[in-house]
């Protein structure tokens, strides 16, 4: 089976609004075997919004709209659906009471513009909310479906999973979609291809998706079959090939994030880390701490931004400071050394640099960061240029702290390895 999305709200054109409930649909209606093929967002237009859905009707098998079954005069997806398939909208009486008694159980007063949520096309199956007064609507039409859902997040992907998923389980026949989702630090983009190219090449029914982001690189193999376990065998055969092509670079087969890796790692060695970070800000120390369960391997970090800190807080000599400069390799080892000794933890991490835009010099240019490691042997330091703006600065060189500790569970011998699969 083959769906279109379609996110209606006129917010959702604006720079201050994203879509993420097709984010939600496309993931869930995969999991079914259901494949997404177009996703559209429409403003509070009716005729917009009928052409956009006469458009995925005439392509797909499933049409799933969010937004647009609110209270207000610019809720107008029940009107252009109603309209498009020539049905009448009528006021249903279960719906309507259902909706007064959820605005009294809160001691409120229904709004007489309320109603307008009771109204339905003909031939509708309502689809109830228990976490709002927008009723989801399911509808066929010349062996097409259409499902209407509320736009806030939480009432939709509710709505969904309770009353939705199951009903086009039963639909979507035996093909599902079987994928796997690696992930790859240290390499350019083009490198990784020029090493898995002549792997994903020979496997023509396998689409293969390369994503490169800031410290990142994502290769998503993915193949919709009938026969899961020959697809999952297939697949299970090239992430082995790849494997071996990318080698240390490759930090995990199954999607997870960088610092969910480096945790996995710290744990798995009863290893504890601490940082003193000055131009990440306290990145690498929140990364780290997202994950539930970071006390046991995080022990502390500074953010010392200013020359006395870095003395006060983590023991750089002052002198260090005035004869190398603040951004040094010297003052990463200094700062990844003294935090270390400070906090008693068995990693330090030391960060400094210049993330711009302004502060650069020509021995010393904006994008410059030097980042290093301390524990287990001789402290390692990397000083790398990175480029574009503040935040993406501040992002690689975080995503390149958090590979260097996990390469530190590679290659220290007698520890376990960091990469997770």
């Amino acid at each position: 089976m083959k769906a279109e999305i379609i996110a209606a709200g006129s917010e959702l054109l604006t720079p201050d609004r994203v879509d993420t409930n097709s984010l939600f649909l496309t993931a869930e209606l995969n999991k079914l075997g259901i494949e997404v093929t177009r996703k559209a967002i429409v403003g509070d237009n009716r005729g917009d919004i009928r052409d956009a859905f006469a458009q995925a009707l005439a392509r797909a098998d499933v049409v799933i709209a969010t937004g647009g079954l609110g209270p207000t005069e610019d809720d107008l997806t029940r009107e252009a659906v109603a309209e498009l398939l020539g049905r009448k909208l009528e006021s249903n009486p279960a719906v309507l009471r259902t909706i007064q008694e959820r605005f009294r159980s809160i001691g409120r007063q229904m709004a007489d513009v309320n109603a307008r949520q009771a109204m339905v096309p003909e031939g509708a199956q309502v689809l109830e909310n228990l976490r709002g007064t927008a009723p989801g609507l399911w509808l066929e039409s010349e062996g097409r479906i259409i499902i209407l859902l509320p736009g806030p997040p939480k009432e939709m992907e509710a709505l969904f999973s309770r009353q939705v998923a199951e009903r086009l389980a039963t639909r979507a026949g035996g093909t599902r979609l079987v994928e796997r989702d690696l992930r790859v630090a240290g390499m350019t983009e083009s490198d990784l291809d020029q090493l898995i190219a002549p792997i994903y090449t020979k496997y023509p029914d396998v689409h293969t998706t390369i994503l490169a982001a800031p410290g990142e690189i994502q290769v998503q193999p993915r193949i919709w079959a009938a026969d899961v376990r020959a697809a999952e065998k297939l697949l299970d055969e090239m992430v082995e090939r790849f494997t071996i092509a990318l080698g240390d670079n490759l930090f995990t087969v199954k999607g997870e994030s960088l610092e969910e890796v480096v945790a996995d790692a710290l744990i798995q060695n009863h290893a504890t880390i601490s940082t003193a970070e000055s131009c990440t800000g306290g990145l690498v120390a929140e990364r780290l701490t997202r994950i539930p369960g970071s006390s046991s391997y995080f022990l502390g970090g500074v953010v010392s931004y200013s020359n006395e800190l870095k003395s006060a807080w983590a023991d750089v000599p002052p002198e260090l400071i005035q004869s190398r400069g603040a951004v040094s390799a010297e003052v990463a080892i200094a700062l990844a050394e003294g935090i270390r000794l400070r906090t008693c933890s068995t990693l330090g991490m030391g960060i400094t640099g210049i993330a711009g835009p302004g502060g650069g010099t020509s021995e010393k240019p904006v994008g410059l960061v030097h980042i290093a490691l301390a524990g287990g042997g001789a402290p390692r330091e990397r000083g790398l240029r990175f480029p574009g703006d503040r935040e993406r600065v501040r992002w690689q060189a975080s995503q390149v702290a958090l590979d260097m500790v996990r390469r530190h569970f590679l290659y220290v011998p007698g520890k376990r390895p960091g990469t997770k699969g």
